[in-house]
């Protein structure tokens, strides 16, 4: 696989890596490089005697360095891709070395057991018992959290900003424990609310009000459209069969990556790509993760370009998650139509929620928006003047303005119902990242 720098700078792990990395793709920098079909490696001179040992793994983009940093990929990473997407020409050495071809060897064997391991016949037998057995912690689970949220309504929001980290931990534990991870991370976000901000009792309510739905929606699924049923169990935290999808046929399309959130928990690191399909006129979401120090994400998206790709949503009311089955990069612009003004939006919203009252977040093209302040707070205001808030946690409202310098732009947004925050304009034709 052959990345272009603006992919390759998409994997670095913040901006200073990003720097350093930039600094060590000069070829001065490196006392040997080579490279073959399935890997990149080079020798870096370091502050010590020994040069540090390089290597990529170009057929799933993994990376190994022999320097202490902890950051991954490492900036020699970086700098070596870099490197290579800048002058591929320069990469004489075809014979990977022993440190190299081991690696790779080792990672090639380690991928073959995972086949062989896949194309072992399933015992459905024992696979229906485990699947009886998560149900039942589920449903135990359910019962615990459900008595939980009906003693916080009886006794009242007053005292809610008086209680500690472990009011709201204990019962997220307690649902990891049930094999409920999505109802944990919900419980969580309560705990995460910022009682000192103005109007803390909606949101709270809100989520907690999502949290009731989920609960009682999925203790009574079986009454449910099948796509509903679906959101539910995503919500609670069943997982799906990545590989079972992708044969399923697709949307091909040519998708703008509209922008990109990484965050991480624990030891994972989650990616969330949002990207947009021009003659299909739909989003998508997709979701990578990665274990820390174990590889880059499968599918590196950089937000600003255009692919051609083809994606399989996962089956729901509102489908909106999807994995790549098939991607071809392009470099070329599409065009693109976004909702004429708030109103339009309002009227997505209503039939999403319809739908699926409990959802997440979805993203949004909104055509000619100017932002305005209005009561201390700044709004972005539509060609007919209607008004939406953005979201609080937006911190780059003084780029919009300089982009924008008064004037309506086209704005991507991500949120829901009442609160939306931007995170990409189009300025003289080019689609600006915020």
């Amino acid at each position: 696989m052959h990345l272009s720098e603006e992919q390759v700078l998409a994997l670095a792990p913040d901006e200073s890596s990003k720097k350093s990395g930039k600094d060590l793709s000069n070829p001065s920098k490196w006392v040997s490089k080579g490279a073959n079909e399935a890997a990149l490696w080079g020798e870096c001179q370091g502050s010590g005697s020994k040069p540090y040992q390089t290597q990529v793994d170009r057929a799933n983009i993994a990376f190994k360095c022999s320097c202490p940093s902890r950051k991954f990929p490492c900036k020699h990473g970086i700098g070596l891709l870099l490197l290579h997407a800048r002058q591929a020409a320069s990469f004489t050495d075809t014979e990977a070395p022993a440190w190299v071809s081991e690696w790779i060897n080792k990672r090639t064997e380690k991928q073959e057991k995972q086949t062989e391991k896949k194309e072992k016949p399933v015992d459905e037998a024992a696979q229906a018992k485990r699947q009886q057995a998560r149900q039942q912690k589920v449903a135990d689970g359910i019962s615990e959290l459900l008595l939980w949220v009906k003693d916080i309504i009886r006794n009242g929001l007053l005292n809610m900003p008086d209680k500690d980290a472990a009011f709201f931990e204990n019962i997220a534990r307690r649902m990891v424990d049930a094999q409920a991870p999505g109802l944990a991370n919900m419980v969580r976000s309560l705990g995460e609310l910022n009682f000192y901000r103005e109007g803390w009792q909606s949101e709270f309510l809100d989520q907690l009000l999502r949290i009731y739905l989920v609960t009682t929606g999925y203790t009574h699924s079986e009454q449910l459209p099948e796509g509903l049923q679906q959101d539910l169990r995503n919500f609670i935290g069943f997982t799906q069969n990545q590989e079972a999808l992708k044969e399923q046929a697709g949307v091909l399309d040519t998708w703008l990556v509209m922008g990109k959130q990484t965050t991480e928990e624990d030891n994972l690191t989650i990616d969330r790509s949002w990207l947009y399909g021009v003659n299909s006129n739909s989003y998508a979401l997709i979701l990578q993760f990665t274990v820390r120090g174990q590889g880059a994400v499968a599918v590196p998206l950089t937000p600003g370009i255009f692919i051609e790709a083809e994606l399989v949503f996962y089956p729901s009311a509102i489908p909106l998650r999807a994995i790549i089955k098939k991607q071809i990069n392009s470099n070329g612009v599409a065009k693109y139509k976004g909702f004429a003004n708030w109103q339009e939006v309002t009227n997505a919203e209503t039939s999403y929620s319809s739908l699926v009252p409990f959802r997440s977040d979805r993203p949004y093209i909104i055509e000619q928006l100017r932002p305005v302040q209005h009561q201390q707070q700044w709004w972005l205001q539509d060609s007919s003047h209607a008004l939406m808030p953005i979201s609080a946690d937006f911190r780059n409202i003084w780029k919009l303005l300089a982009l924008s310098g008064g004037a309506p732009l086209n704005v991507a947004v991500i949120g829901k119902e009442k609160s939306f925050m931007p995170i990409g304009v189009w300025h003289d034709q080019l689609y600006k990242l915020l």
